[in-house]
């Protein structure tokens, strides 16, 4: 719009309501500008200007406010409307233990990587034990001691932009003073007191909408509107906790940071203690655990921290976890309720998976209806049938499964289930492997399920993340044969005209989904390899590729090569540490075969599929370096050593080749050292390892 505009008073209906309809479609185009492509086509004056009239005529003219004004759209779909930011460093998740035994393996794990700790079992492991807060994950980045940025988990990797919403929030410290690096992030959780969540509810109900299931659904729309006056509204809350980036450090311990963090103005949870041993950690449990039902917050379990940093850093990651983290959560909740029925589900790789279908009944706070019953061993081990009363358990957002069958309230004459062995969507033979626990189909592409699952799974968070494309989208597109291939989801644009002819999308709908696949045409190798859906090829196994073939390319010839028993390609793949025989057998299957052959000719031609990076240290001098380590370390215990290495960014091999740069060798060194000699490997005591990577 431009030009001298009449003034609101002196409008008619009939222009009002026409210079409605136009600001609705121009500030839905200047939306898409700002939040799917980055690039605003107004200034922030300007575009409040145009919101700021369409509010003054909606107000002059109530009877003409429009189903699709700007004023009315606090609900668009965050994950399309808010930018992107990568996070300096990767927000994890953790992993969980449920009990006791858990935990004390979890703790056994720590000291036999610390060779300190394997050696000498007297030596304290000081853990720092805090509630775990049922909340939204949140990175706040601060520069010279002001507040600059914030932004949500989202993949770990990469989360959405949030920094107008969080500068809304009233107890938090936009400056900090004292002792502040020039870079810090600080992370946390935002949450919604009990209290508040039911003083919001009360005044959705009031205003006749729709009221929130849990304060953790009402704490993440709150945070994650479009329109930062709504979430200004909303009394969020956040407990500090962790760091992300710093440009120094910040003490030795991770109680040393918690008080640092209470001194900058955080609101920090007063119930975080310092354990020595199991049995402290186990009391600090129970006690928090005990009061759970008194907190004015919700929280679903205890989490425990090392809390020596330079043991942190030494311990670091595995797959998307710390190893020096973990989380203990409560225990599940149970409920009764009968079974209806047991529908078999067919996976990605073929497998045949039970699932219970429940008379509906609420546990922890959500409706169940569906249950897994794992395998046909399990039904077999519980006799479970369909009628039968039945318990049921929710642990988080674990998948309810059923714990047992109450016998005796069995009605008379229930029928053993019978477990299918034709595969019930495409007829193929389902059958179970030996000394496996389940049963798959055989027909592979000929069966739709499979198919479908494939697609769900290549478009999922961890793989490509396509944002907006749901199941619902993927069957309804397979079954309208819209997408035949994994690759024909980047054809999608060609279909866009029977699109917008859908019901329930729109224009706008459909460019943003047409735009979130155009975003995904970059992938990097690992997650390209992720997003396959190749049979036991997870993201830790698929991260394993990428890092020792960097390329697509190389991959596929290794893999052509690796066909051939005896081949040197073979033995490659088998030494890489992690990858068994059974792995290499599927990768080598699904590569070779002609349908994936073409498959993969397509996303070549289609996608550039990244290089594998190793990490960015020109000084490590075991870059690309594969490494094999033999015998008993003495500084070091051998996961340490294995771990150290590949954050230099070598690979670490199970056997020795001649592709091998160095064998490291400690006390009681056997076959692997001598095949180096024959090989002519390069052979290192465990000091010369040391001197190498500079840690003598």
């Amino acid at each position: 719009m431009s030009g001298k505009k009449t003034p609101v008073e002196k409008l008619t209906d009939l222009e009002a309501g026409a210079e409605l309809k136009e600001l609705a479609e121009e500030i839905s185009s200047h939306d898409d500008a700002y939040y799917q492509d980055n690039a605003p086509t107004l200034s922030d004056g300007e575009y409040d200007a145009l919101r700021a009239r369409n509010q003054a005529i909606e107000a002059a003219f109530p009877h003409l406010v429009r189903g699709d004004s700007p004023s009315q759209q606090v609900g668009v779909a965050p994950t399309s409307g808010f930018s992107k930011v990568t996070h300096a460093r990767s927000m994890f998740s953790l992993g969980n233990v449920f009990s006791a035994e858990d935990l004390a393996d979890f703790l056994g794990g720590i000291r036999r990587f610390l060779k300190e700790l394997t050696d000498d079992k007297n030596i304290p492991l000081e853990m720092v034990a805090e509630p775990k807060i049922d909340g939204l994950s949140i990175s706040l980045r601060y520069e010279k001691g002001k507040f600059v940025s914030a932004a949500t988990r989202g993949d770990g990797s990469v989360g959405e932009d949030v920094t107008a919403n969080l500068k809304t929030f009233k107890e938090l410290p936009f400056e900090l003073k004292g002792n502040v690096p020039d870079v810090v992030e600080v992370r946390g959780e935002v949450y919604l007191s009990k209290s508040d969540f039911a003083e919001l509810n009360r005044h959705q109900e009031d205003a006749g909408e729709k009221v929130f299931a849990n304060p953790r659904n009402a704490a993440a729309g709150s945070l994650r509107q479009l329109d930062e006056t709504i979430t200004a509204t909303r009394p969020l809350k956040i407990f500090a906790y962790a760091w992300g980036e710093l440009s120094e450090p910040i003490g030795d311990t991770q109680w040393a940071f918690f008080e640092q963090l209470k001194s900058w103005g955080f609101q920090v949870n007063e119930l975080t203690q310092i354990c020595g041993d199991l049995a402290e950690l186990m009391t600090v449990y129970d006690e928090i655990s005990g009061k759970r039902a008194q907190l004015d917050y919700d929280i679903d379990g205890v989490v425990y921290k090392v809390n020596r940093l330079d043991w942190q850093e030494r311990l670091g990651f595995v797959s998307r976890a710390p190893r020096w983290a973990v989380a203990h959560k409560f225990p599940a909740e149970k409920a009764q309720t009968i079974i209806n029925e047991i529908d078999i589900q067919v996976g990605r790789t073929g497998s045949l998976t039970p699932v219970a279908k429940l008379e509906p009944v609420t546990v922890g706070g959500v409706v169940v209806s569906n249950a897994t019953l794992h395998n046909e061993d399990e039904i077999t081990r519980k006799d479970i049938r369909v009628g039968d009363t039945v318990v049921i358990l929710r642990a988080g957002d674990v998948i309810p499964q059923v714990v047992e069958v109450i016998l005796n309230k069995r009605p008379k004459g229930l029928k053993a289930f019978k477990y299918p062995t034709i595969c019930p969507i495409c007829g193929s033979d389902a059958v179970r492997d030996e000394g496996e626990s389940v049963r798959r189909c055989t027909g592979g592409v000929i069966c739709d399920a499979q198919v479908i699952e494939r697609f769900k799974h290549f478009v999922s968070r961890g793989a490509f993340n396509i944002e907006g494309f749901g199941s619902k989208h993927v069957e309804a597109f397979f079954d309208e044969g819209l997408i035949k291939t994994l690759a024909d989801i980047f054809r999608l644009s060609t279909h866009e005209a029977n699109l917008k002819t859908r019901d329930g999308w729109g224009k706008k709908s459909v460019a943003n989904l047409l735009a979130a696949i155009e975003e995904r045409r970059t992938i990097p190798l690992e997650r390209f390899i992720y997003a396959l859906g190749i049979r036991q090829i997870g993201q830790a196994n698929a991260r394993l590729l990428a890092k020792q073939y960097v390329s697509l390319g190389t991959l596929r010839q290794a893999m052509k090569d690796a066909a051939v028993i005896g081949s040197d390609a073979l033995s490659d793949l088998n030494n890489i540490d992690g990858i068994g025989p059974s792995v290499a057998g599927d990768l080598i299957a699904y590569i070779n075969e002609d349908r994936n052959r073409e498959l993969l000719n397509d996303f070549e031609s289609q996608l550039n599929i990244e290089d594998f990076e190793a990490p960015d240290d020109s000084s490590s001098p075991i870059v690309g370096k594969t490494i094999v380590f033999t015998g008993t370390l003495e500084t070091v215990t051998r996961g340490e050593a294995k771990a150290k290495a590949e954050q230099l960014g070598a690979k670490v091999a199970g056997s020795v080749s001649k592709k091998t740069d160095y064998v490291v060798t400690g006390p009681g060194a056997g076959s692997k050292a001598k095949n180096a000699e024959k090989l002519g490997v390069a052979i290192l005591s465990e000091n010369e390892w040391l001197a190498l990577i500079d840690e003598g």
